[in-house]
């Protein structure tokens, strides 16, 4: 009798235990983005605990005391680091490995943990950070009193495009450099790869420059500031000096941390429209050297302000001296130059443009915007570098090194691969994140569209024509563009991108016929929003509700 009782209860105890750990034990069918192949062996799983030691190949010690960090804010140990297997004696162990040979290709990893072990290996920093973002989301999402189970599982995974962008405009609203970090942090979490930081515009020039130190105390700063949607009438604004900009020690530190997490920094400086910041601190860059501008105080300035630079040789001296000082600041292969929403109306009423233009043999003000993006980028290329563009500045032949990038569509997609450029998507329908989540009329204001999260998810950034053309090798990626018109703090910024930038991991990463929607939703719900609550981040709650059916 005894002997049942004790049997009885050692199956109860059995069952309980079990229980915790199935509680504790996070599956493949979690993750976000939704990886390339994921199998649960059913072997033993992983015991983390803070006995186990992370061992890491010398080309990923700072990934190893990334991930000791991370570890250590999520499940709240403090493990140990080390550089060889040995070191780690009969403990269990977290190896970061070199492994071109498991991982042959750019930002792939393979994540592999049964027993004792749990590696994950990769041929470069971005393919190792991307699978200690998967090792976070098989862990538990709080503090653990005893060991967490990782399930024993087999994952190798890759993405799906090479360019897997998040833009920030920093000049409409500045946001301070912890902001800028986090920032940073979503996108290395998501497994993006690049952070296109929007540096300069009408409203504002946000990059410290030693060379022109105007830009820092007239561009950096505006003297009111709009209130309420820009087409309001009549249009009030508010009565404050508004600006800073990011000092160099700042961006260094910056560009440091973005690359521990595999992130490229490509900054923007927007030439040769978008530049009224400029204009205001040095007048004699503009087509009226006469006129004493103002830092732009509104927004929708295409047409309605003059905003342009001047072809004048101060002018050109003034791109040689700034571009190269951007690109000795930013170890990025690719500097953006906007040339977008270029106004040539300013061109055509100054007869020193036209007569520059005549002396260069430029028929239209089409091609002297040509002759400005060519100039910088012939200065770049000296410096190692390239450029990307929004999409207008295919209306002039450029060289097909520049990268384009499509805010309009894909007929402006399609016109690029013809001419045999690459391009990023970045599709105002539905990858502008300023545009509305929702159509409630008491939803928080953005500036114009609505773009809710089923379309960001169902996007297919290769538009169709492409593939009948076969040339879709020329997409190389997509990115989510961030406008902070109306985004006047972090919170909104977070708010208007989450789940939105979610969505967009997988758009960008996951294979085509993997992507399901409805599972992206339960695991959406189920274990990242969760993370965002974690984070202390801001999200839109109503994405079941708001859907692109209901336009």
């Amino acid at each position: 009798m005894n002997n049942r009782i004790f049997s009885l209860a050692a199956v109860v105890l059995w069952f309980f235990v079990g229980s915790c750990m199935a509680q504790q034990t996070i599956g493949v069918n979690a993750i976000v983005p939704k990886p390339v192949s994921a199998i649960a062996t059913g072997k033993a799983p992983v015991a983390i605990s803070t006995q186990t030691v992370i061992v890491a190949d010398g080309a990923f010690q700072q990934q190893a005391v990334y991930l000791q960090e991370l570890l250590q804010k999520q499940l709240g140990y403090t493990l140990k680091v080390v550089n060889s297997p040995k070191q780690a004696g009969n403990a269990t162990q977290i190896l970061l490995q070199q492994d071109p040979a498991a991982a042959p290709t750019a930002e792939m990893y393979v994540l592999e943990a049964a027993g004792k072990k749990l590696s994950i290996k990769a041929k470069d920093v971005p393919g190792v950070v991307h699978g200690i973002q998967t090792l976070l989301q098989l862990l538990p999402l709080q503090k653990q009193k005893g060991a967490a189970q990782v399930a024993a599982v087999q994952i190798k995974d890759y993405p799906r495009f090479g360019y897997r962008g998040m833009h920030l405009d920093v000049s409409r609203h500045i946001f301070p450099v912890e902001f800028i970090k986090k920032y940073i942090d979503y996108l290395a979490f998501h497994k993006f790869n690049t952070f296109h930081w929007h540096l300069t515009d009408d409203q504002g020039w946000r990059l410290e420059v030693k060379s022109y130190p105007k830009l820092n105390t007239v561009a950096a700063y505006r003297n009111l500031t709009l209130i309420g949607h820009f087409k309001d009438t009549p249009a009030r604004y508010d009565s404050t000096r508004y600006g800073g900009v990011y000092t160099q020690a700042e961006v260094k530190d910056i560009i440091k941390y973005a690359a521990v997490r595999g992130i490229t920094i490509i900054p923007e400086i927007d030439i040769p429209g978008h530049s009224r910041a400029i204009i205001a601190a040095y007048p004699e860059f503009s087509t009226r050297p006469d006129t004493t501008w103002q830092v732009a105080n509104t927004w929708g300035m295409y047409n309605r302000q003059n905003n342009v630079l001047a072809p004048n040789p101060a002018t050109f001296k003034f791109l040689e001296t700034i571009f190269n000082e951007v690109a000795d600041l930013f170890p990025s292969e690719y500097i953006h130059i906007g040339g977008d929403e270029t106004s040539k109306m300013w061109w055509k009423a100054s007869p020193s443009a036209q007569a520059f233009m005549k002396a260069n043999g430029l028929k239209d003000e089409k091609e002297l915007q040509t002759y400005f993006i060519k100039f910088v980028a012939n200065k770049l290329e000296k410096k190692g570098k390239k450029i990307i563009g929004w999409h207008e500045i295919m209306e002039g032949k450029l060289d097909t090194t520049a990268v384009v990038m499509v805010w309009a569509g894909e007929k402006q997609a399609v016109e690029a691969a013809k001419k045999q450029h690459r391009i990023i998507m970045t599709p105002g329908k539905p990858f502008y994140f300023d545009a509305y989540q929702s159509k409630d009329p008491k939803d928080s204001l953005a500036i114009h569209g609505y773009n809710p999260l089923d379309a960001v998810y169902n996007y297919n950034p290769v538009p169709a024509e492409l593939k009948t053309l076969n040339l879709e090798k020329y997409i190389w990626g997509g990115q989510g563009n961030v406008w902070t018109e109306y985004m006047e703090y972090p919170s909104k910024v977070e708010y208007m991108v989450f789940p939105r930038m979610t969505a967009l991991s997988e758009t960008l990463w996951t294979p085509l016929e993997k992507k399901d929607y409805a599972d992206f939703k339960r695991r959406l719900k189920q274990y990242i929003i969760p993370r965002y609550q974690y984070w202390g981040a801001g999200y839109f709650k109503n994405f079941e509700q708001w859907t692109i059916d209901k336009q």
